[in-house]
């Protein structure tokens, strides 16, 4: 059904990712007034991109989200109301891929040791058998979608053997193989490295337990770029202290900030970066192409790119 919107607001809420005012002037030539917002300001609105969700979205016409998970936005009240939602899946394949690499690299050549060890000043080598090259090892990703495959891609070309989980256990391209969700125990048990890019869902909710840490090997190290929830943190945490897991990198987390009195902040083989595996400086203009291309297929009347709701 062709739509036809007057004024697009960038929420305030994006300068969490990227300053606002850059989307806004990257957008400035659209046939509709594009301005930054705050939440005042909603209701002058039809149409928003935003990070975080605001009830007053439920009367717009239409919400971007800046990312590609949608978990916090309210599903059935769009859908009741007629607001549409699409997200930004598509942009961060290559970035979280990267980090990934980054996570994996810095565990085998023992980097985050070494940065840790220049905070004390203190010249200290590892131990003759605790580095390690990727070439030959096992990567197992929980989710082989668009982020999946963007691990995939880089990670693979590393030399690193890759395998998937995804809800069936059909060939996906980029994975050796792969394995259906109700086997996650299975696919984890050889790998050394498993790495975590699932949506948060009710299926996908702890998916990662005490279970799924036990049947890992216990030189193996545990990867999250996907959703906090999909862990159970306190699970990860016990398997973490037990020494049932060489280590972890974790960029998402069950409460966030991660709360200052966690343990993993100081466990020395946990990286604990701060949601930012997707952040790039041109982060606003991935998001605005879509924006841009989604504008005008509502000019068209044409279904527009990335439909969640």
């Amino acid at each position: 059904m062709k739509q036809t919107i007057q004024r697009l607001g960038v929420h305030d809420s994006v300068s969490a990712v990227f300053p606002p005012a850059e989307l806004a002037a990257s957008l400035a030539d659209l046939p509709v007034d594009v301005d930054v917002i705050s939440d005042d300001e909603i209701d002058a609105c039809d149409a928003v991109v935003t990070l975080a969700h605001r009830e007053a979205f439920a009367d717009l016409a239409w919400v971007h989200s800046i990312q590609a998970g949608v978990d916090r936005f309210p599903f059935e009240t769009f859908d009741e109301r007629g607001v549409i939602l699409t997200n930004s899946t598509g942009i961060h394949d290559r970035t979280i891929g990267e980090t990934v690499a980054g996570f994996l690299l810095a565990f085998s050549r023992r980097l985050h040791r070494h940065v840790a060890n220049q905070q004390d000043r203190r010249w200290e080598r590892p131990a003759w058998d605790e580095a390690f090259t990727l070439p030959g090892s096992t990567a197992c990703v929980a989710g082989t979608g668009t982020l999946g495959q963007g691990v995939a891609d880089v990670v693979g070309s590393l030399g690193v053997r890759m395998t998937g989980v995804r809800r069936s256990a059909e060939p996906v391209p980029g994975f050796e193989d792969v394995y259906a969700s109700t086997d996650l125990e299975t696919a984890v048990a050889d790998a050394e490295f498993v790495v975590s890019t699932l949506p948060l869902t009710d299926e996908t909710h702890h998916l990662f337990d005490a279970a799924a840490f036990d049947a890992m090997r216990d030189d193996a190290y545990f990867v999250n770029v996907g959703r906090g929830s999909v862990v159970d943190e306190d699970a990860l945490t016990r398997a973490l202290e037990a020494g049932r897991l060489a280590g972890a990198a974790l960029d998402v987390f069950e409460t966030e900030p991660l709360p200052e009195e966690s343990p993993l902040w100081g466990m020395d083989e946990v990286i604990v970066t701060p949601h930012c595996a997707a952040y790039t400086r041109d982060y606003y203009r991935d998001v605005g192409e879509i924006v841009r291309e989604n504008v005008g297929r509502l000019e068209d009347g044409e279904d527009l790119y990335n439909r969640v709701v």
